[in-house]
């Protein structure tokens, strides 16, 4: 079969969600070859190759961590020379999204972002993709070079699939414009003990109908007891009552867990667009009229307030 390139996404060699995702489906393409950038690839590489990658292109540069993007698309492109793939795929983030349209620009290839599924096709992997704010499903395949796709979290269940993995180096020349954008300084964001929005299994998320940040605790509270990743309607974050970090829509993040609870969310086109594509969707408001039922899988007329601090509790009961 041919060969499938997938750039790992990790946090000091710990690798992440979305790229196991990625394995999975380079698999239903051809035979994946992982790009492991920076330090730590003999570790990554059990994983790796344990959601079936054939084998392992490493490179450990500090231009990887003191420059933004370039030295990562040379690298990436590198790869792509050595392997001459069938397709190359990358995790859906924003620097993700970055490398993948500069990458397509160097080798002359068509780009597709933010995949929901991949299959192949006779003349080439087809990508599926939400448009128009959820309200369609397209699928398109790249009709000029090698597809370039970008697929975004929790798009398809990894499944394992062991594989030989072994770890192969490889060499990469840094073009003159890797060093142009230098990182002078780094803060490390707070934790929550939380799972990253965008690739948590389980969100709940507070609009306007929290009244105010103070209140934001009973959202927590059942994110908590689900081991749920928390998120906001843009309402609530112009408010100032939740980070815009969290903010869920258009002009936020788009998500697409297996559950999306939404909670005092009226269900403005705007925040639709950034959760539409959920595979479940629960919705929590007073309002029996909110745009948000013509959307959900099951919905509670009723105050937050009441709802959910008593299913929070329900739920912690269960649990232990």
């Amino acid at each position: 079969m041919a060969e499938v390139l997938v750039y790992v996404d990790h946090v000091d060699g710990a690798v992440r969600k979305p790229t196991l995702e990625l394995l999975t489906l380079a698999r239903r393409i051809g035979d994946p070859v992982a790009l492991h950038l920076g330090a730590g690839a003999e570790e990554a590489a059990k994983i790796l190759g344990e959601y079936g990658a054939v084998k392992v292109l490493a490179a450990d540069a500090p231009e990887f961590a003191d420059y933004l993007v370039v030295p990562k698309v040379d690298a990436l492109q590198a790869a792509y020379e050595a392997v001459s793939p069938a397709a190359v795929l990358v995790p859906s983030s924003s620097e993700g999204k970055e490398i993948a349209a500069r990458l397509a620009v160097r080798v002359g290839s068509g780009l597709i972002t933010d995949a929901v599924d991949l299959e192949a096709g006779d003349e080439g992997p087809v990508a599926s993709q939400s448009v128009f704010a959820a309200g369609f499903t397209t699928k398109s395949r790249v009709t000029k070079g090698t597809p370039v796709i970008t697929v975004k979290p929790n798009s398809a269940a990894p499944e394992a699939a062991p594989a030989a993995g072994g770890v192969e180096q490889l060499q990469v020349t840094f073009g003159e414009k890797s060093t142009g954008t230098k990182v002078v300084s780094r803060t490390p964001r707070e934790s929550t003990g939380r799972p990253e929005l965008t690739e948590a299994a389980i969100v709940v998320s507070g609009g306007r109908g929290v009244n105010g940040a103070e209140n934001f605790h009973i959202i927590e509270g059942l994110a908590d007891s689900l081991g749920a990743a928390v998120g906001a309607s843009r309402a609530a974050v112009d408010a100032g009552w939740y980070p815009h970090s969290n903010q869920v829509g258009q002009t936020g993040k788009t998500v697409s867990p297996q559950l999306y609870v939404a909670t005092g969310i009226s269900g403005a086109i705007q925040h639709r667009a950034g959760m539409q594509t959920s595979k479940t969707i629960v919705a929590i408001n007073k309002d029996a009229e909110a745009p948000i039922f013509d959307l959900v899988d099951y919905g509670v007329v009723g105050d937050l307030f009441d709802v959910v601090p008593a299913l929070t509790e329900e739920i912690n009961s269960r649990k232990g």
